[in-house]
């Protein structure tokens, strides 16, 4: 069973080596000798997708940060608290740096005889008749546009900035998002001296040293050293209609994004890796060739649910957003009163946990 993946992301090797792990011979293919990473540019990953992927994938155990609670909180409601998301004092959710993600990955596969890597120059794709299933996780390649050209796209008119904060070291277990005049800000600790720092500014500052102060600004409990320099890309959200075209299959942000406030981006590839993977497996078991069945099964399990799930978070960011424009606490209060009631929050837990 031969296997080929375009592109050479985190959702292309996370999902070469769940592939690797199963005997199935995989090839990567790059079209970018070095690929720039950002140092600045963290995951939050949640606990049934950490188990999943410790168990399944790679043991990610020493890379983690382990977040207790998770806090949010609103402009027009000054420091109340507007929603608390904890576990019985367990773990809920891990943050991870891309970069040592991509590099621990990177560096099992090459040990693997089920891996190999190939760079190429032009964009020749006439070898790919060779693989049983080709998932292109690059929407750069011509075909893409050819048969994965039919999407729902959505501009936030917003720009995310990223960076990292250096701090007096403290208990740094409790992750925070403010839903701020100008976008939403999320705090992640990823030490206990330091924490990752996204924020989605609407209509996007054009000085990046504002982006500085406003950090400083909703500061509620570091004594900030250093701000690291800051990175920033544009907000969207994407669903593709159609997850393939017969053998090949699109996969990780050719199939969705989302805004980055829920910090679910990654964690839906994850989920939809356990569910392609099952579905490999099956066909495997029952001694079956590898072809676009695998395919058409895995949008069929996968898609509505990706779907709703896109949705669900677009839906908070236009909540808040709203709430924004009109300048009132009223809309806060009543998630406030709605996020005290347990059997809600735990309900919400889950599906932040889980999916749907």
């Amino acid at each position: 069973m031969r296997v080929c993946i375009l592109g050479h992301g985190l959702s292309s090797l996370t999902l070469a080596k769940a592939l690797v792990n199963q005997n199935i011979y995989v090839e990567i293919i790059s079209f970018k000798k070095k690929q720039k990473i950002s140092l600045s540019r963290t995951l939050g990953i949640s606990k049934s997708n950490i188990n999943f992927f410790n168990k399944n994938i790679i043991n990610i155990e020493k890379l983690l940060w382990k977040l207790k609670k998770i806090e949010i909180y609103s402009d027009n409601l000054k420091n109340e608290k507007l929603l608390n998301f904890e576990k019985n004092d367990d773990q809920i959710f891990s943050i991870i740096k891309n970069h040592e993600l991509h590099h621990v990955l990177e560096k099992n596969l090459i040990k693997s005889k089920y891996f190999k890597k190939r760079y190429l120059k032009n964009i020749n794709l006439s070898f790919l008749k060779d693989y049983n299933i080709i998932i292109n996780c690059n929407y750069l390649y011509n075909f893409t546009n050819k048969y994965f050209s039919k999407k729902i796209i959505k501009e936030y008119d917003s720009i995310a900035y990223t960076t990292i904060i250096s701090h007096e070291k403290i208990i740094n277990n409790t992750a925070t998002q403010i839903f701020t005049k100008k976008g939403p800000l999320a705090f992640l600790p990823i030490s206990n001296t330091k924490t990752s720092i996204v924020y989605s500014v609407h209509n996007s500052l054009k000085k990046v040293n504002d982006i500085n102060e406003l950090i400083k600004q909703y500061n509620l409990k570091y004594k900030i050293k250093k701000i690291d320099k800051i990175e920033n890309f544009k907000l969207k959200s994407l669903n593709l209609r159609s997850y393939y075209h017969k053998n090949i299959l699109a996969f990780g942000d050719l199939l969705h994004k989302i805004h980055p406030l829920a910090g679910q981006g990654f964690n839906m590839t994850i989920r939809d890796i356990k569910v392609l993977l099952n579905v490999i497996k099956n066909k495997l078991d029952l001694g079956l060739e590898l072809d676009s069945s695998v395919n058409e099964e895995f949008e069929k399990n996968v898609k509505y649910k990706n779907f709703i799930f896109s949705n669900g978070v677009d839906l908070i960011h236009e909540f808040f957003n709203l709430e924004r424009k009109i300048k009132s606490s009223t809309l806060s209060k009543s998630i406030q009163f709605l996020g005290k009631m347990p059997r809600l929050n735990k309900v919400f837990t889950k599906v932040a946990d889980k999916g749907i």
